[in-house]
């Protein structure tokens, strides 16, 4: 019993160093995301259902082919479908066909029903695509979120520990009546209010990677590390302007794409509905033979003369007119000399000619337009909200940029501020109101600069998604 305990114990400590180790990259963030998405997988499944109608639609031009074999018992008075006359008897009966369809032509609906549906197939795999880039930025988003938190939890740990030195040196300064004490208490304040913008900032990152797995659709782990990616570099601006940034997305984002797709196959649909008031040509044809339990045929044994009743004279006397008579035996012709037999075929072809059919017509055409002038309004409607869309990020871009180059500056000032006045307190002419003051102000800056390089990121990746690029 003991030793199983020891197992599950190392089992258990094994899975708890692995889940610590654990590192996740982005790439494998997005895969899983992309995975385990309820609008990824719903965009797929449609995707594959659209599928089948274009492979159904593409269908319908072969030839319709379609047999039937019929077994039936008749009693009583019935129609022999040997000889098509009444009798009154018992009769096993079976018939066999095979019948054939083709349309040759129907004003084009046919074709312009493929193409429609060809074209919905295509605008459904745009749908899915786009759910799949949807789901990938919006991963990239929270994987950064995740790492600007850590990079400023770290600031915010090496600033508590900056505090607790200083708290630990006044102490020994205050315990040989070297400064007042309300200096010591003064930095011990600050050294609470550090450890709770580390309490907070750890909070933050915690929910930043709720929010990740959430998009990944798997469960919370606390333990799960993030791959760092390179955002150490200094930005530099972006190359592109939002005039180019719209052309590319205009011929790169599967939206647009979908958009312009639905807007032909609704097109395409209107083609097809004007060919139902067209005349449809079509051919036919028929294989059957069929089978009767009382078919029989007379089978001839011989001629023999027969008396009449007719009579002839000859020398006074009446002398019997005799004729010749054929006889016939009555013999079931088998179940295969009837299959054989009673085969038949047939071919024709025929034009229909749509008079009136309750306005059915007439009303798809309609419909169909409708949905023409609806898809044509959606996708110009897409193309405006991608050129608002580019045109904002492109703004967010810039400020993100100037806000990180101007942070960057404060961060240098405040940096020699804080040294400077460092070594004054450490000298004793500084008061902790002072010291503190600066220090506060380094660190806000600092961790300012770290969520203004990580926006100027995020903002990129915005750009680079609207262009169709590699976003990891």
């Amino acid at each position: 019993m003991n030793n199983v305990r020891t197992i599950i114990a190392c089992l258990l400590a094994l899975t708890a160093q692995t889940a610590i180790a654990q590192q996740l990259t982005l790439k494998q963030c997005v895969e899983t995301a992309i995975n385990n998405n309820l609008q990824v997988r719903q965009a797929e499944y449609q995707s594959q259902s659209d599928k089948v109608n274009y492979e159904q639609a593409k269908g319908n031009q072969l030839p319709f082919i379609a047999g039937s074999i019929y077994h039936g018992l008749n009693q009583g008075r019935s129609i022999d479908p040997f000889t098509n006359s009444y009798v009154t008897q018992q009769i096993n009966f079976a018939n066999y066909d095979i019948n054939t369809s083709v349309t040759i032509w129907n004003g084009s609906s046919v074709r312009n029903n493929i193409k429609q549906s060809e074209l919905s197939y295509k605008a459904s795999q745009m749908d899915w695509q786009q759910a799949k880039e949807n789901i990938t930025i919006n991963v990239i988003l929270a994987y950064l979120q995740v790492l600007s938190g850590q990079e400023q939890l770290t600031i915010a740990r090496n600033q508590v520990e900056v505090t607790r030195n200083q708290v630990a040196r006044l102490d020994i300064l205050n315990n040989n009546g070297a400064i007042a004490p309300s200096v010591l208490y003064d930095l011990k304040g600050q050294l609470a209010s550090d450890e709770l913008s580390v309490i907070n900032i750890r909070n933050t990152v915690e929910t930043a990677k709720l929010t990740l797995a959430q998009l990944m659709n798997v469960p919370y782990n606390a333990a799960v590390q993030l791959e760092p990616i390179n955002a150490q570099d200094a930005p530099v601006l972006y190359d592109g302007t939002p005039d180019n940034i719209y052309a590319t997305a205009t011929q790169q984002l599967a939206i647009v794409k979908a958009a312009e797709l639905r807007n032909l196959s609704a097109q395409k649909r209107v083609l097809a509905a004007k060919g139902q008031r067209l005349p449809t040509l079509s051919f036919n044809g028929g294989l059957g033979t069929n089978y009767s339990s009382v078919a029989s045929r007379q089978d001839l044994l011989g001629v023999s003369d027969v008396a009449t009743n007719s009579y002839v004279t000859i020398s006074g006397s009446k002398v019997p007119v005799f004729e010749p008579q054929s006889v016939y035996r009555s013999q079931k012709i088998s179940y295969l000399d009837q299959w054989r037999n009673n085969f038949n075929s047939s071919l024709s072809i025929g034009i229909q000619f749509p008079i009136l059919n309750g306005l059915l017509a007439k009303s798809r055409i309609k419909q169909a337009q409708i949905l023409e002038n609806r898809t044509g309004f959606e996708a110009q409607t897409v193309k405006t909200q991608v050129r608002q869309a580019v045109d904002q990020a492109y703004v967010n871009m810039n400020s993100a940029f100037e806000r990180y180059q101007a942070l960057s500056r404060q961060v240098e000032e405040f940096t020699r501020s804080f040294k400077a006045a460092e070594v004054r307190f450490n000298a004793g002419v500084n008061t902790s109101v002072e010291y503190t003051i600066a220090k506060n102000n380094l660190d806000r800056a600092t961790s300012n600069l770290i969520a203004a390089r990580y926006d100027y990121l995020l903002r990129s990746k915005v750009l680079d998604f609207y262009q169709g690029k590699q976003l990891w």
